[in-house]
């Protein structure tokens, strides 16, 4: 009974298949309709399915293929699929599935157990029409990442994100199709596991190296043209960059156009302005920073920013970038330093025969006066009115009261030397018990 229960364990991914795309799931008919062959007597195999061309069948706990005819019945017009979080780790009978969908574009085998499984060259050449290939956290071996990337001509994407690796073992036959890379929380801490790359993938385009330790940019110009004549982006978010020497070398690749350096130790003691216009004005032909497009003017900007920068540390050696920007720009002088704290003006303010010089904050309101006053002379707020005196037209218009408690003081256009008359409120006698 044991083995039995074994038995039914085991989820095959035609059973699977025949599972999730049941015609009962889909009562409005979404999908492509997929006749079969009649199915034998007590089969779990249903004889028409809706499938559509990308299969999601993640999570379903698939550890073997199935029969392989079913497969290709169900499959021929797959062109994506997505087999992650399943026990996969058999080789053969992912080859088995693989074999069997003649139309397979984009393959999906995150998260199976392949740690230790080595994938035999003779069976390498039915992944020869896949262009994306992920595997992220197979822990699947370098050699068979090298036998995958060997017998797959058309391999334009490949995703080796969170497997654990420390070094990059080299491939003696290039991948000249691959156009990018992922390979993402990883251990890799130094450059020179990194140029490794530019041998095995020429053609690369797209490095995505976030959350590796990589210490350092360590190569010449000539080494990095020579590896990555058609880089055009570079992610390396939350690297050990700690170097300026680093960030300068990136213009060392002759077609790098998006840069991606969030996180390193070397922005750290900088404000968010100043790393991004320090970054930029430090790689002049990036048009896309941190994910964000670089305008004309935010370029200008970050480049007068860097000449300033550098003037104000005469005692550090100025980068061979700032030579070029003070060629362009010339010695700038320091931006003036301007004074953003609120206006303030001086008024007196009239208490009976009590006259005091007050400054007052013009964006407060005249509630905010009123209760400046009543600390200043001893008064209750509700028991006061108040009334703007313009000095110069006076003679014309007279006193304005200050009515409005919301109202800010700058809307009245006070001036030095204006007067703020105080009087009491007058209690009114009559009170509605005498109506």
């Amino acid at each position: 009974m044991e083995s039995s229960s074994d038995e039914e364990e085991v989820r095959t991914f035609v059973q699977v298949l025949s599972e999730k795309y049941d015609p009962e799931n889909f009562p409005y008919g979404q999908g492509l309709g997929v006749v079969v062959l009649p199915s034998p007597p007590g089969s779990p195999v249903k004889d028409r399915l809706f499938l559509p061309s990308a299969l999601v069948l993640n999570y379903c706990g698939i550890s073997k293929a199935g029969d392989k005819s079913n497969i290709a019945t169900f499959c021929a017009h797959v062109v994506e699929l997505d087999l992650s979080y399943n026990q996969l780790n058999d080789w053969g009978e992912i080859c088995t599935i693989v074999s069997n969908i003649p139309h397979l574009d984009f393959l999906n085998l995150s998260r199976n157990p392949l740690n230790g499984v080595e994938l035999e060259p003779g069976m390498a050449e039915i992944f020869s029409r896949v262009r994306r290939l992920v595997l992220i956290n197979t822990h699947v071996s370098w050699d068979t990442v090298h036998t995958l990337t060997q017998h797959t001509p058309e391999l334009e994407e490949l995703f080796l994100c969170l497997n654990g690796y420390t070094t990059v073992s080299e491939s003696q036959t290039p991948c000249p199709s691959l156009r990018l890379l992922q390979i993402t929380d990883n251990q890799l801490q130094h450059w020179a596991e990194v140029r490794k790359f530019g041998a095995m993938y020429p053609c690369l385009s797209t490095l995505v190296l976030a959350n590796n330790s990589v210490d350092s940019v360590g190569d010449t110009r000539e080494t990095l043209q020579h590896l990555y004549p058609n880089l055009r982006s570079i992610n390396l978010n939350n690297a050990g960059l700690s170097k300026w020497e680093d960030i300068e070398r990136l213009n060392f690749f002759p077609k790098l156009e998006e840069v991606k350096v969030m996180g390193i130790p070397l922005l750290q003691p900088y404000t968010t302005h100043e790393r991004r216009s320090l970054l930029l004005a430090q790689l002049p032909s990036v048009v896309v920073l941190n994910g964000s497009a670089v305008s004309k003017g935010e370029r200008e900007d970050a480049e007068r920013f860097f000449i300033r920068y550098q003037q104000e540390r005469p005692e550090q050696e100025p980068p061979e970038r700032y030579h070029i920007l003070v060629s362009k720009y010339g010695h700038l002088a320091p931006l003036a330093e301007v004074d953003l704290s609120p206006p303030c003006t001086m008024v007196d303010v009239r208490w009976g025969e009590r006259v005091e010089a007050v400054s007052l904050r013009l964006e407060q309101t005249v509630g905010d006066l009123k209760k400046q006053l009543r600390d200043l002379l001893q008064l209750p707020t509700n028991g006061i009115r108040l009334f703007y005196i313009n000095r110069e037209m006076c003679s014309v218009l007279g006193p304005e009261e200050l009515k409005c408690g919301c109202r800010a003081l700058h809307s009245y256009s006070i001036r030095d030397g204006d007067e703020i008359l105080v009087v009491p409120k007058v209690k009114s006698r009559c009170s509605s018990s005498d109506i």
